[in-house]
């Protein structure tokens, strides 16, 4: 086996460790194996896109989801660190509303699955962070909706010094109260 799943407080939320190989000339890892990710975790995901951001330090990415064509996520960091969160926006899970975050990072390797239902962002920790998902489907901007990153209700633990920067549209996401969530 070329992983190791770490449960997370919301139980469908995993945190994903390569096993890394490594000697004096560098390391390799299978970032990503269908069959073994199934294996581990019972889910058959097929994933349809890739996507590779860049942030600047306290650069506040989200909380983004689709409300049609939802989108699981299988993210991780290949240079830098940021704080990376999923909530739970399924009605109808003892966990609606609940969020869990993880700092990922080049360092540690870590990746975050983050299942269709929950929205999706990230905080940059370090001077610059390269960002890299897989997702289980396209992107549908019609679709897209952002939760406010900084509801109350929510109350997610940012590790902020300062206030973070944000696209005009995540400034304006709703709060949990007032977005379109999953039944």
């Amino acid at each position: 086996m070329t992983m190791n799943l770490v449960p997370t407080r919301i139980p469908d939320v995993l945190i994903v460790e390569p096993k890394v190989f490594g000697d004096e000339r560098g390391f390799f890892f299978e970032s990503f194996n269908g069959i073994e990710f199934e294996a581990a975790t019972g889910l058959r995901r097929n994933f349809v896109q890739d996507n590779h951001s860049r942030s600047a330090r306290n650069v506040l990415r989200g909380l983004h989801y689709q409300i049609r064509h939802p989108q699981g996520k299988l993210v991780r960091v290949v240079s830098g660190a940021v704080f990376d969160v999923a909530v739970d926006l399924r009605s109808s899970s003892p966990t609606f509303g609940k969020w869990v975050g993880e700092v990922l990072s080049a360092e540690n390797k870590r990746q975050l699955w983050i299942p269709e239902g929950f929205a999706h962002g990230f905080l940059v920790l370090s001077d610059c962070a390269e960002f890299l998902y897989k997702t289980t489907d396209t992107w549908h901007p019609e679709h897209e909706r952002s939760l406010h990153w900084n509801d109350a209700r929510v109350a997610i633990e940012w590790p902020l010094s300062g206030t973070p920067m944000v696209a005009a549209k995540d400034a304006a996401g709703r709060t949990l109260d007032e977005a379109e969530v999953f039944a």
